[in-house]
């Protein structure tokens, strides 16, 4: 079965089993999260969320993606700056998908 849920305000479209990377959330790593905002489950579609619908995540780890560099420059002002980020996320595994 497959499903659309929303967290971090984006939207991740999965099925059991599936291994996704969503923006860092509070929970330790090793417990269970359930996702309630469900847009869709199979062919149900929600206005806005499916009703008693679920996905049931487990946490697996915390850590940060790659690191990126933001360069600012303005041509003629002597004006140069070099910044990097490095975003933090939660790496998921889904477990279940309860469709009610």
């Amino acid at each position: 079965m497959k499903a659309v849920f929303e967290t971090g305000g984006k939207q991740y479209y999965v099925s059991e089993n599936d291994v996704i990377y969503v923006e860092k959330l509070p929970n330790e790593a090793g417990s269970e999260i359930t996702f309630t905002d469900v847009l869709a489950v199979g062919n149900k579609i929600g206005t806005p969320y499916v009703s008693g619908a679920k996905v049931v995540c487990l946490v697996e780890k915390h850590g940060k993606n790659k690191k990126i560099k933001v360069f600012k420059y303005r041509p003629k002002k002597k004006y140069r700056k070099t910044q990097g980020h490095r975003q933090p996320y939660t790496k998921l595994v889904v477990k279940k998908i309860i469709n009610a």
